[in-house]
């Protein structure tokens, strides 16, 4: 899949390329090499901040990893995941390893969050009557790793200050607000396939808690002006990612973890996710530079534009259209897609804003159902994709209308 998204890049940006030179622009072709070349540079710029952003952050979760947070939180979803998955008999190993593997998820520990959700698929795999079918649990778990709620997305936050945001945080609340409506999308629309009781006292405290959490949250951000909610954004933000830190500190020295010595352990690991990215990095950036470059993007965005402009409604959000659209395929696609967008538009203007939400409120769900649906020998999927897909555009449409309500 990423092969032919990666050359239909290239192709199609030939064919814009060819249709401008033909009408008279002979410079195309010496902005799209240039183009090349930035985005070549913009890819080491980009590596020199990541290298010290994930070296920070992961060191930093390898000391929670051992302090035992990420068990503590698992214990406390267990009984939520025992009744969304009623096949799954109480006490196997597979519930265990799929809230672990959400919670990995939420905390942000990418790195332990794909090997423990392999392991889940695994053992919901063995409970599985079918070889090629997924069961319902398998599609539940699935759908929830599209979704991936985080917490924090300190990536996002990176790509920010690397391009000189004066508040890497500030779009902390709206992701959060639109990641939350993307993972509840996911969760009901996964409830009504299978046809799960929703009037569980477990399930109505966990959901109805929730609802009532972010609706009263909302409420109360309702009130405030988008100065305010800005502000508030920053403070949050910033306020939670540093408590997080210390709470991460804290309860490794009430552990008696060696945080120094654990800190530097993750750290080197960060280092190594670090350095593999660059390739990847380079090879979306230049394809998606070409794209601009030849026009192609600009003509795709502006028959968008001029069909949300002929309904009567605001286009600011079009040129983040891009990030939303291929993140369902690629992560890479729109994490070049997100910086190109804050390259070309400037880092706190509206459309990369919204773009930054987009990136921090889906996920790749088709890289995720290939992942974890292929590890097992998955072949039919069922409901799966419909629902993650279902997922993704409420977290596409969540991230405009926040980025709306925040910013104007």
């Amino acid at each position: 899949m990423l092969n032919g998204l990666w050359l239909s890049f290239f192709l199609v940006a030939a064919v814009a390329a060819v249709g401008r030179w033909i009408g008279g622009d002979p410079g195309v072709w010496a902005a799209m090499v240039e183009s090349l070349f930035a985005m070549a540079k913009l890819s080491v710029d980009v590596m020199i901040l990541l290298f010290g952003t994930l070296t920070l952050w992961l060191g930093f979760l390898r000391i929670a990893e051992k302090a035992g947070l990420v068990d503590i939180l698992a214990r406390l979803l267990g009984p939520l995941f025992a009744r969304l998955m009623p096949e799954v008999p109480r006490g196997h190993p597979a519930l265990g390893l799929v809230t672990l593997s959400f919670t990995a998820n939420g905390l942000g520990l990418d790195n332990a969050a794909t090997p423990i959700g392999l392991k889940a698929m695994k053992a919901l795999q063995e409970l599985n009557s079918s070889s090629t079918s997924a069961s319902n649990a398998q599609v539940l778990f699935m759908v929830m790793n599209a979704s991936s709620f985080v917490l924090l997305p300190v990536s996002i936050f990176m790509y920010r200050a690397q391009a000189g945001a004066s508040d890497p945080a500030l779009v902390f609340l709206p992701i959060l607000l639109a990641n939350a409506i993307s993972t509840m999308t996911a969760l009901l629309s996964v409830a009504f396939m299978q046809r799960i009781k929703l009037t569980d006292p477990v399930l109505l405290a966990w959901f109805g808690g929730g609802a009532l959490l972010l609706g009263g949250f909302m409420a109360v951000l309702a009130g405030l002006s988008a100065t305010a909610l800005t502000a508030l954004s920053s403070l949050l933000g910033n306020l939670t990612l540093f408590a997080l830190i210390l709470s991460f500190l804290v309860m490794g020295a009430l552990k008696k973890v060696p945080v120094y010595e654990s800190f530097i352990e993750g750290a080197k690991e960060g280092f190594e996710v670090a350095k593999n990215l660059l390739p990847y990095l380079v090879a979306m950036l230049c394809a998606v530079g070409a794209l601009r470059a030849s026009g192609a993007l600009d003509l795709l965005l502006d028959g968008i534009r001029w069909s949300v402009e002929g309904l009567g409604l605001d286009s600011r959000f079009v040129e983040a259209l891009p990030t939303g659209l291929v993140k369902p395929f690629s992560g890479s696609a729109a994490r070049a897609m997100l910086l190109e967008t804050i390259q070309s538009q400037g880092v706190d203007s509206f459309p990369a804003l919204v773009a930054a939400t987009m990136q921090g409120s889906t996920e790749t769900t088709f890289y995720v159902l290939a992942v974890y649906f292929g590890s097992v020998g998955i072949q039919r999927a069922r409901h799966a994709v419909g629902c993650a897909l279902l997922a993704d555009l409420a977290g596409v449409l969540a991230s405009i209308g926040v980025c709306y309500w925040f910013f104007g």
